[in-house]
């Protein structure tokens, strides 16, 4: 892999992004493209949202009429990308982060905000590469390996402890 450019935009106000995130978003981003030993330049965008802006993207993309924690949007398949022609890196997508959900979720599962968005980047890359949970059986059990593996590299181990080295 040479170079990851990750492009991450704020457009909700109901939730405050903690100080770090975006750092956490980029690690994880490049963390899964070297697990799947990713070829050339990639770019990938990120968004925060609201549950109500979730939602309406639910409803427009995937007529479910509700809001979700995280949504893929692919550029590619099958390994074939589209190109940025000024950079020659692979467009992969974007992945949209509802705040909110992001919040509901990791005082559900009893871990820190970063943990759980950290967990949705990493799940939402794997979606742009390709990979899928929806059908279940032995390709959600890869996804679900690979996700806890990259989590475990960059220091968010199933204790719920977190390490940031010397960044």
């Amino acid at each position: 892999m040479d170079s990851v450019k990750v492009v991450i935009s704020n457009d909700q106000k109901n939730v405050k992004v903690p100080t770090g995130i975006r750092l956490l978003i980029r690690r994880c981003c490049h963390a899964v493209l070297e697990l799947e030993n990713f070829e050339g330049s990639a770019e990938v965008s990120v968004r925060f949202v609201n549950n109500e802006q979730i939602h309406e993207l639910n409803n427009t993309y995937r007529n479910i009429d509700r809001e979700t924690d995280v949504l893929s949007f692919p550029l590619g398949e099958n390994g074939v990308f589209d190109v940025n022609l000024d950079t020659g890196a692979k467009m992969l997508g974007d992945i949209v982060i509802s705040m909110e959900k992001a919040v509901e979720q990791a005082k559900l599962y009893n871990h820190p905000l970063q943990r759980e968005i950290g967990f949705l980047t990493v799940h939402s890359m794997l979606h742009l590469l390709g990979y899928d949970h929806e059908a279940g059986g032995i390709e959600e059990v890869r996804m679900r390996e690979k996700e806890e593996t990259v989590l475990t590299r960059i220091g968010w181990k199933r204790d719920n402890s977190y390490y940031m080295g010397d960044e």
